[in-house]
C-alpha cells in the first residue's frame, strides 16, 4: 500500500518531503523486524520506548516512521507525527490489512480468571456445530489446524488484525477473543465491534509498577469494554460481586448466567465425577425452561461457571444447549486442568494457576477427589509484585500435603530469591522444599509420586517455554512429566 494512502484519512503531521509514493509492505513496531519495506511505529511501553530503537530500524534499511516527537535520525528518514502512535495503530492496522474485522463476527471475553477455557470452549462448541470459529487469546491464535504462539493474551493491534485477515483467507466466520485489561488500557482493540461480549468475574492482579496502578484502575480497564465498545449482546455472571459497577455503562441487551439462583442460564446441582484418567463435574443447565444434563472434563464449580458462559455466548449464534453439551463432553483444553497420562494409578495435572487466588482454587477442587497425598509444584513469576509470591506459599502450605517451590519465568530475577520469598510464608508444619530447575523440580516429583496422588504442576499452564534472562527457552512439563515416569524402575510404574 502507497503510505500516502494508508496515512491519509488521519490527523498526523506530515514532513516537508513526504514520500507519498512509498511502498509499504509492512507495518512494525519492533525494531529487529524492520527493514526496507515497513513503516515503524514508535510506540512508548511500560519499560522500554519504540522511540529509543528508532535508529535500529533506519540501519536495517526503514525509512519511513511514525512517532509522537522527531527523533534524532538521518535527513533521509521520513518522521509522520502523531499525538498517540498506541492510540493510532489499531485504525492504521486495520485500514492496511483491509478491515478484515468487517468480515467476522467478533465475540470479546473479559474477566480475571476463565477467559481462556470459556473462550476455548465457545470456540471447540461453535467448530463443533458447523460455524468456522478461530481463537486469539493466551494459548496463542488457533485458525482452524493451525496454532501460533503469541506474546501476550491479547496480542498488539497490528497483529490482531493480520490474524484477522488470515481469518477471512481461512474461511473463518467467527473470531473469540480474550480481551484482556491491558490489552484494553493500551489500546489494542480499538475500533473493533463485536457480536457478543462477555464478563467472567473480577478479582486483584494484575497490580502493580508495570500493570495497574491500583484495583479501580484495573477494574476500569475492564469495564471499557462494556462501555466503549459496540456489541449486540453481552453474557455476564450475576454471581460476580463487581459484576454491576463492570457493567454500568453497558448498553447492549444483557444476558445473565448463575449457580445461584434464577438468571438465563442457571447451573445446578454440580457433581464431581473420575472416570477414565479424567477430573470433570457434571452439572443441570436450566434455560429457556429446559433441563439439559452437561459433562465437563474439567472439575470445580468454576469450570460450570465458564461452560454456562460459553453456552449463553453460543446460543447468540443459534446453537442449541444441547448440541452445546455435547461438544463439551468431549473438549479439554490445553494447559486448564490438563491432565497428562503418563503413570498408572496417580493423576498428574498441568494448569496455568498462577496467583493465589487460581491456585487456591485449584487446589481446593483437586481435595475434593481425596487423593492419598496432594502435591503441589509451582514458583512465581520474576519482575512481578511481590504479594503474589505470598499469596501462593499461603495458598500451597495450607492446601497441599507436600510442596515443591521452583522457578516460573524468573527473568532477570534471581531464582533462589523468588523462592526464599515464597518459602517464608510457610510454616513449619506444611512439609516442601526448594529446587530451583524446574525440570528437575518436576522429575522429583514424578519419583516421589506413588498410588492414589495428585501432583499439580502449577503455573505454567499452555506455555511452551521459561522466560529466563529475556529469552525463552524451549520447555514443556508434559514431556519432562513423560520422559521422568519412563525412566522411573519398572517397579515404580
Amino acid at each position: 500500500m502507497r503510505l500516502d494512502t494508508l496515512v491519509s484519512p488521519f490527523p498526523v503531521a506530515l514532513p516537508d518531503a513526504f514520500p507519498g509514493d512509498a511502498e509499504i509492505e509492512r507495518i512494525e513496531y519492533d525494531s529487529r523486524r524492520a527493514d526496507a519495506g515497513c513503516l515503524f511505529v514508535c510506540m512508548p511501553g511500560a519499560r522500554t520506548d519504540g522511540h529509543d530503537f528508532a535508529r535500529f530500524a533506519y540501519e536495517a534499511g526503514c525509512r519511513c516512521f511514525l512517532a509522537e516527537h522527531k527523533v534524532d535520525l538521518p535527513a533521509d528518514a521520513a518522521q509522520i507525527i502523531a499525538d498517540d502512535t498506541r492510540a493510532l495503530l489499531p485504525a492504521l492496522s486495520a485500514r492496511f490489512y483491509g478491515n478484515p474485522a468487517d468480515k467476522l463476527e467478533l465475540i470479546g471475553i473479559t474477566g480475571t480468571k476463565g477467559k481462556t477455557t470459556t473462550a476455548l470452549l465457545t470456540t471447540a462448541i461453535l467448530n463443533s456445530a458447523g460455524i468456522p470459529t478461530a481463537y486469539v487469546g493466551s494459548n496463542g491464535v488457533i485458525i482452524r489446524d493451525t496454532r501460533i504462539e503469541t506474546a501476550n493474551t491479547t496480542p498488539e493491534s497490528r497483529d490482531i488484525h493480520m490474524y484477522f485477515r488470515a481469518m477471512v483467507a481461512a474461511g473463518i466466520r467467527v473470531a473469540v477473543l480474550e480481551v484482556s485489561s491491558q490489552a484494553l488500557a493500551h489500546h489494542r482493540t480499538d475500533g473493533l465491534r463485536f457480536a457478543a461480549t462477555a464478563y467472567l468475574n473480577l478479582s486483584e492482579d494484575h497490580i502493580g509498577p508495570s500493570e495497574h496502578k491500583d484495583f479501580d484502575d484495573y477494574m476500569a480497564a475492564k469495564a471499557r469494554l462494556f462501555s466503549d465498545f459496540s456489541s449486540d449482546v453481552t453474557v455476564y455472571n450475576a454471581d460476580d460481586a463487581y459484576a454491576a459497577r463492570v457493567l454500568a455503562g453497558c448498553r447492549a441487551p444483557k444476558i445473565s448466567y448463575s449457580m445461584r439462583g434464577d438468571a438465563d442460564f442457571s447451573g445446578f446441582s454440580p457433581v464431581s465425577y473420575r472416570e477414565d484418567g479424567v477430573l470433570g463435574v457434571a452439572f443441570d443447565c436450566l434455560a429457556n425452561g429446559k433441563t439439559t444434563h452437561v459433562w465437563l472434563r474439567s472439575p470445580g464449580d468454576f469450570s460450570v461457571y465458564n461452560a454456562l458462559c460459553a453456552i449463553a455466548l453460543c446460543r447468540r449464534f443459534g446453537v442449541s444447549v444441547e448440541t452445546a453439551a455435547e461438544a463439551l463432553r468431549e473438549t479439554s483444553v490445553l494447559g486448564r486442568f490438563e491432565i497428562v497420562d503418563a503413570l498408572p494409578d496417580r493423576t498428574f495435572i498441568v494448569d496455568y494457576a498462577h496467583n493465589g487466588l487460581s491456585l487456591t482454587k485449584a487446589l481446593s477442587v483437586l481435595r475434593q477427589y481425596e487423593p492419598r497425598r496432594l502435591i503441589c509444584v509451582f514458583g512465581s513469576v520474576g519482575g512481578r509484585t511481590k504479594g503474589r509470591r505470598e499469596e501462593l506459599g499461603r495458598a500451597a502450605a495450607a492446601l497441599a500435603d507436600y510442596s515443591i517451590i521452583t522457578s516460573d519465568n524468573p527473568d532477570f530475577e534471581d531464582p533462589e530469591a523468588i523462592m526464599r520469598d515464597i518459602a517464608s510464608y510457610f510454616s513449619e508444619d506444611a512439609p516442601h522444599e526448594m529446587i530451583a530447575d524446574r525440570g528437575e523440580a518436576i522429575r522429583r516429583a514424578v519419583e516421589i509420586s506413588a498410588p492414589g496422588d495428585i501432583v499439580l504442576f502449577a503455573g505454567k499452564g499452555h506455555e511452551s517455554y521459561q522466560l529466563v534472562e529475556g529469552k525463552k527457552l524451549p520447555f514443556s512439563e508434559r514431556d519432562i512429566i513423560r520422559r521422568a515416569a519412563a525412566e522411573l524402575p519398572v517397579a515404580g510404574r
